[in-house]
């Protein structure tokens, strides 16, 4: 969003849309929370609260969803996001955080964390004794192997390269690792897998993937690449296989995902710096040169 590579961007603009404080303040018509609650923004502030999606707690599919930042809000403002040293926000789309949850290490969950347990839960690949691939071990990815362990399903982790596959195994405590480039280990794992969530924003084929799939299987998309996948029909056809696709959660199921996360200990893997380090970071990220999420402590930025 901040190069406008989705081309929707407005500046100015303020990103962050995986946003943890306490709150400070409340409108006297706040009923959920108080002052000194612990909560979170994720991405989006805004919807109809009349259509199909809103009435079924499946706001983030409302047409009218207003995003955390970089749109227009309901009075015609831009919306601004949590890169600020306050947040204001309508109290449905706020989500409480646990006590036990740490909040920088709970922040990612309210994007990738949502983005990966939605599809496992809709998906019905939450099951446990099940087989799950995850495409991608960054930030979405790590979140996808921990909510599926949680669950109880086997995990394989798929990768272009050996690099990641001790960290897969031994400190994310998947059950396997593959490498998408070795033909043999592709063959070897062909129609094992009930579901594959693939978190991959890059362009990649998906053939592959498909064919990892058991008989009815799913390939599940969170990631967003810039331009369309080729996506090949006969190998849908012969095993009748679904491709689809998941974004964010709505509130009810996002509050579901915090509370399943505290309840199972899970956080992301976070490198916490200071806002005078954005820059740089953004340039590590480009690299991939990090592990798995940086998270701005504004409140300690603003006192230092």
């Amino acid at each position: 969003m901040a190069k406008n590579e989705w081309g929707t961007s407005m500046y100015p603009l303020v990103p962050g849309h995986e946003i943890v404080g306490e709150v400070t303040e409340v409108g006297s018509k706040v009923e959920k929370f108080k002052v000194g609650d612990k909560v979170g923004v994720g991405c989006m502030v805004g919807s109809c609260h009349s259509c199909d999606s809103c009435n079924n707690d499946l706001e983030n599919y409302c047409p009218k969803m207003i995003l955390t930042y970089s749109t227009k809000y309901h009075d015609g403002t831009t919306t601004y996001g949590g890169y600020s040293d306050n947040m204001v926000t309508d109290e449905h789309f706020v989500v409480r955080i646990p006590d036990n949850l740490p909040l920088d290490a709970a922040a990612p969950l309210l994007c990738a964390g949502i983005t990966v347990y939605s599809p496992l839960r809709f998906f019905n690949l939450d099951k446990p004794g099940m087989h799950v691939g995850v495409v991608g071990l960054g930030g979405l990815g790590h979140v996808a192997v921990k909510f599926a362990k949680a669950m109880g399903v086997k995990v394989t982790v798929i990768s272009t390269s050996p690099k990641k596959k001790q960290e897969a195994l031994e400190h994310l405590g998947a059950d396997s690792f593959l490498v998408s480039r070795d033909q043999d280990e592709m063959q070897a794992a062909m129609g094992t897998m009930d579901g594959v969530i693939d978190t991959v924003s890059a362009m990649h084929p998906i053939l592959p993937l498909i064919s990892l799939l058991k008989t009815q299987g799913k390939l599940v998309l969170v990631g967003a690449p810039e331009k369309p996948l080729e996506l090949p029909v006969f190998p849908l056809l012969m095993g009748r296989k679904i491709v689809g696709g998941s974004c964010i959660g709505g509130m009810k199921e996002t509050q579901e995902m915090i509370d399943f996360a505290a309840k199972n200990n899970i956080t992301a893997d976070i490198e916490v710096i200071s806002m005078d380090y954005v820059n740089t970071a953004m340039e590590r990220l480009l690299k991939t040169d990090v592990r798995y999420r940086f998270v701005i402590d504004i409140g300690n930025t603003m006192k230092s």
